[in-house]
């Protein structure tokens, strides 16, 4: 670790929480730091610091911002750390679609979660993520949503193991 390490990841949560509360005020907002999904409450993991959405999410819910949030994590690899802060917390749903076979290797119990095969392509992945959210905003019923994109289902990503054009990308 490093200093300059400790506060890109202090930085990334901050924004990942601005981002929420401009989301909240204009319908829409946009974080590029985001997505560290893999941190745990008390330890790191798979380069992930600080879970900057389970922070922006506590942080709008402890501000009065919101009660009820939902996380929609499309990145290729399950989001184990957020699965597991929230774990026994109803007033945040977890769902996330990824590949059954990447990382991490252990799962965390996710609220919804959706595992694909090695080379899933767009049309099949692009209907489970369909059925994932329908399900998860029924069930979730949430003021806020907090979507992590991932560009690793790329089928050129040599790590994600899925096989999405950027059509398909795009079009998630």
């Amino acid at each position: 670790w490093s200093e300059a390490l400790v506060e890109r990841a202090r930085r990334s949560a901050g924004g990942t929480i601005e981002a929420c509360w401009s989301a909240l005020r204009d319908g829409v907002a946009v974080t590029l730091a985001g997505g560290t999904h893999h941190a745990f409450p008390a330890v790191g993991e798979g380069f992930c610091i600080f879970n900057d959405t389970a922070v922006a999410a506590r942080a709008t819910q402890a501000e009065g911002g919101v009660e009820r949030v939902v996380i929609i994590d499309c990145d290729v690899h399950q989001g184990n750390g957020t699965a597991a802060i929230f774990a026994q917390d109803p007033s945040v749903f977890t769902f996330s679609i990824h590949g059954a076979n990447n990382f991490p290797f252990r799962k965390e119990a996710g609220d919804l979660d959706i595992a694909l095969e090695d080379g899933t392509g767009d049309d099949e992945y692009l209907a489970a993520l369909e059925a994932g959210l329908a399900l998860a905003l029924t069930r979730a019923q949430p003021a806020l949503a907090i979507y992590i994109a991932g560009a690793d289902p790329y089928h050129d990503d040599r790590l994600g193991r899925l096989a999405l054009t950027k059509q398909g990308l795009a079009e998630r």
